[in-house]
């Protein structure tokens, strides 16, 4: 097993012809921890996991998962890596018992053992025979967690998993990803509320428009005053609060 880092980047940049989405970004993510990837919608933070997994080639700097660049390695380099982009995607008229079944196929480990595990750890197995098609938005993503662990992985990539739930989906999603962190996991977080990374997180990074505006752990960051204007001219802080209220 590599003693290298779960996730290195370093110089990170994505440029669109005059457009740069993501501009010299370095990260590292340690063994354990829960890794904030944070920002604004539109602040690059998509566009960064797409390079750290090889589904788009950076413009300059370089990407080292256990060790392993993904433009070089190929799938090799995403050995002990799961998770999704964006959200994750189903047959949405089969069952999840059945997707995760379909899944597991394509593995020559011991996926099939564990799918009924993973369902219980996601609280889907009651209705892991319901098609997918049916499910909330929040069922799915919890969904795409259970078919990310089937491989037994050392990091999870969480692309904004809370996206589109309501107060209790996503505090069911924050208490599922501090149990996976319980349990030895490393996980990145790549999200925009701004209360819940913190809350999470053992160290955060900050993107706005492309750049990376703070870092550290999640309280100094919560009162940098870069992030309180860049969440205050997205109007997310003024969003959040008016979620806490309503779920009070």
């Amino acid at each position: 097993m590599s003693d290298a880092p779960p996730l290195e980047a370093r110089g990170l940049v994505k440029r669109y012809g005059e457009i740069v989405a993501v501009d010299h970004v370095d990260l590292s993510v340690e063994p354990g921890d829960i890794f904030g990837y944070l920002g604004p919608n539109g602040a690059g933070k998509t566009t960064s996991l797409r390079m750290m997994l090889g589904l788009i080639r950076p413009s300059a700097g370089s990407v080292r998962l256990f060790g392993r660049d993904p433009l070089v390695d190929g799938a090799k380099a995403l050995d002990g890596v799961a998770g999704f982009v964006e959200e994750p995607r189903f047959y949405p008229y089969l069952s999840a018992r059945r997707n995760l079944r379909l899944l597991a196929d394509y593995d020559d480990g011991d996926s099939h053992s564990r799918i009924e595990e993973m369902l219980g750890l996601v609280e889907l197995r009651d209705r892991a025979n319901d098609r997918v098609g049916g499910y909330s938005h929040g069922m799915r993503q919890r969904l795409g967690i259970a078919a990310a662990l089937l491989r037994q992985p050392r990091l999870l990539l969480l692309d904004e998993p809370t996206a589109g739930m309501n107060p209790t989906e996503t505090t069911e999603m924050q208490g599922l990803v501090a149990e996976l962190k319980a349990g030895g996991l490393t996980i990145l977080l790549i999200e925009h509320k701004l209360d819940m990374v913190m809350r999470l997180s053992d160290r955060v990074i900050v993107m706005d428009e492309g750049k990376k505006i703070a870092e550290g752990a999640g309280e100094d960051v919560r009162n940098d005053a870069r992030v309180i204007e860049a969440y205050l001219g997205h109007g997310l802080l003024q969003r959040a609060a008016d979620a806490r209220e309503t779920a009070a």
